[in-house]
C-alpha cells in the first residue's frame, strides 16, 4: 500500500502539496478568526447615532443596492445590547490569547516539527468556533470573550509552525513564491469569511449562529486531510520521491539544519535586522487588523451598506491583495534569481509599497466621505498594494535564519499581534458615534504608523542570513562561555591557596 502511494504521489512535488495545505491552514484560521467581524453587526441591536448632521453621516439609500436589510430572512437568533466599547473588547479578545502562544509554538515547532502544533491548533479553533453560538447564549459578552481568547491561544502556533515547516520544505530560489502562496491563505480566508458570512446572514433561517457552524466544520475537515498528507520535513515524508528529497537536501544544506543548537538568544535579540522586521510587522498589522476587524463596521454603520453587499465589498480588497501578492512574489523570485536586485532591496521595495500605498489610499477613502464608489475603489487599491508585503517582509524571517525561523516568526508575529488587541479598542474609543470625522482620525493614525515603521525597515533591514544561524558558531560560542565559567571558578579556588 505504501509503495503504491509512493509511486502515485511521488510524481507530485510534495513541497507544493505542503504549500497548498499550508495555504488552506491559514485560509481556515483567518476565516474562523475574521467571520466575527461582519457577524457582530448582526449580533448586536443597531445603535442610533448620536450625531444626525448630514455633514457627519451618510444617508441610507435602500434602492441603490437593490434591496435593504429588511429583506433579511427572519430568524430566532438573539441580538445583544453591546455598545461600541464592548464590541471593541470582543473583537480584540482573540489577540489576547493569540500573542501568548506564539513563542512556545515557535520553539516547539523547531524542536518537534510543526505538523501537530499547527494541526491541533486549527482543530481546537474549529471546535471553539462550533460552540460559539451556545457559549454566547449562556454567557453573552463574557462567554464570547472567553471563547475568543481560547481561539487565540490555539491559533497562536499557526505562523511559527508554518515558518518552521517552510524552512524545511522551501529552497531559497522558491522562497518568495511558496512563502507568499502559503501566507496568501490569510487574504483569501478573509475574502471567503466576509463574502460567505454576508450571504449566510441574509439567507440563513437560523441567523448568525450558522456562520460559526459552517466555518468551524470546514476547519475540522481540513485537519483530517492535513493529518494524512503533510509531514514535518522531506526525510519523514513516506510518499516523497527520492529525486525531490535529494533536491531539497542539496538546496538547503548550507543554511537549514535538522537539529540546530538551542536558540542563541543573546545574539538574536541584538540583531538590528530582526528589530527592523518587527517594526515593519507592527506597521503592517496595525493597518491590516484595523481593516479586517473594523472595515465591515465602517461599511455597515457609516456607508450604510446592506449586509450581503457589506460582506462582498469587505471581501473585495483581500481578493485583489491576493492577486497582487501572487504576481509580485513571482516577480521577486525572478529579480533575485537573475541578479536584477539584491534580496535585501527586494524585501525593502516590497515592504515600502505595502506601507505607503495602503496608507495613502486608506486615508484618501476617508476624504471621499459618502461617495461610496470612490471609497470602495480607494480601499480596494490600498489593500491591493498591501499584497507586496508578502514577498517583502513576510518571508524575511526565513532569510535571516532558516534554522530558527519558527522562533523568529513567533517573535515578529507575536509582537505585531499586540496591535490586534489595541486597534479594535482604539477604534471603539475614537468612533463612539460612527461618524465620518471620527473614522478619519483612525485612518490618519494608520497612515502615520505605516510611514514610521517603514522608515525603520528601509534603514536597517537585511535579506541575508545572520551569522548566528550557523550551528558551528553557536556551538563554539557556547563552548567559549562554558570555558570562561570554568576558568573563573578555577581562579576563585586558586586564590585562597596562593
Amino acid at each position: 500500500m505504501l509503495s503504491t502511494c509512493k509511486v502515485c504521489c511521488g510524481r507530485i512535488p510534495q513541497r507544493w502539496i505542503f504549500a497548498i495545505m499550508g495555504f488552506l491552514a491559514l485560509f481556515n484560521a483567518y476565516a474562523m478568526r475574521v467571520c466575527l467581524s461582519i457577524t457582530i453587526t448582526e449580533m448586536v441591536i443597531p445603535m442610533k447615532n448620536a450625531i444626525h448632521n448630514d455633514q457627519y453621516t451618510c444617508r441610507i439609500n435602500t434602492t441603490e443596492n437593490g434591496m435593504d436589510d429588511n429583506d433579511v430572512k427572519p430568524s430566532n437568533a438573539k441580538k445583544y445590547d453591546w455598545d461600541e466599547m464592548m464590541q471593541g473588547i470582543i473583537l480584540s479578545s482573540f489577540y489576547v490569547g493569540y500573542v501568548i502562544t506564539h513563542l512556545p509554538g515557535g520553539m516547539l515547532s523547531e524542536k518537534f516539527g510543526g505538523k501537530y502544533s499547527l494541526g491541533l491548533g486549527i482543530l481546537a479553533t474549529g471546535i471553539f468556533t462550533l460552540i460559539t453560538p451556545i457559549t454566547v447564549e449562556i454567557g453573552e459578552a463574557t462567554g464570547l470573550i472567553i471563547v475568543r481568547v481560547l481561539m487565540g491561544l490555539c491559533e497562536g502556533t499557526t505562523f511559527p509552525a508554518l515558518n518552521a515547516m517552510l524552512a524545511q520544505w522551501t529552497p531559497p530560489e522558491e522562497r518568495s513564491m511558496i512563502g507568499s502562496l502559503v501566507f496568501a491563505g490569510a487574504q483569501l480566508g478573509t475574502v471567503f469569511a466576509n463574502s460567505l458570512s454576508g450571504v449566510i446572514l441574509r439567507y440563513s433561517i437560523i441567523g448568525w449562529p450558522a456562520v460559526f457552524y459552517v466555518f468551524g466544520s470546514i476547519g475540522i475537515l481540513w485537519f483530517l486531510l492535513w493529518l494524512v498528507i503533510c509531514y514535518n520535513n522531506p526525510d519523514t515524508h513516506p510518499f516523497i520521491s527520492e529525486r525531490e528529497r535529494i533536491f531539497l537536501q542539496e538546496r538547503m544544506r548550507a543554511h537549514t539544519h535538522k537539529k540546530p543548537p538551542s536558540v542563541p538568544w543573546r545574539h538574536l535579540l541584538k540583531s538590528t535586522p530582526l528589530w527592523a522586521l518587527i517594526a515593519a510587522q507592527v506597521g503592517h498589522d496595525w493597518g491590516f487588523f484595523t481593516l479586517v476587524n473594523d472595515l465591515p463596521k465602517y461599511m455597515s454603520n457609516v456607508l450604510k451598506y446592506s449586509i450581503d453587499h457589506n460582506g462582498f465589498l469587505s471581501a473585495l480588497p483581500y481578493l485583489t491583495m491576493w492577486i497582487c501578492s501572487t504576481i509580485t512574489s513571482c516577480l521577486a523570485d525572478w529579480m533575485i534569481t537573475n541578479g536584477l536586485m539584491s534580496r535585501t532591496n527586494v524585501r525593502k521595495l516590497g515592504t515600502t509599497i505595502a506601507s505607503l500605498g495602503p496608507g495613502a489610499f486608506i486615508l484618501g477613502a476617508s476624504y471621499a466621505e459618502c461617495d461610496k464608489t470612490t471609497v470602495v475603489i480607494m480601499f480596494t487599491l490600498g489593500t491591493t498594494l498591501m499584497g507586496t508585503f508578502y514577498p517583502g517582509m513576510k518571508v524575511n524571517a526565513l532569510d535571516l535564519s532558516p534554522n530558527y525561523s519558527g522562533t523568529l516568526m513567533a517573535l515578529v508575529n507575536g509582537i505585531g499581534a499586540f496591535t490586534g488587541i489595541l486597534t479594535p479598542y482604539i477604534v471603539s474609543i475614537l468612533t463612539p458615534n460612527q461618524a465620518l470625522h471620527e473614522w478619519r482620525l483612525v485612518f490618519w493614525i494608520v497612515f502615520g504608523v505605516f510611514v514610521l515603521t517603514n522608515i525603520i525597515f528601509v534603514l536597517y533591514a537585511s535579506g541575508e542570513v545572520e551569522y548566528w544561524n550557523d550551528p558551528e558558531f553557536v556551538r563554539t560560542e557556547k563552548e567559549r562561555i562554558q570555558k570562561k565559567v570554568i576558568d573563573e571558578k578555577m581562579e576563585k579556588i586558586q586564590k585562597p591557596l596562593s
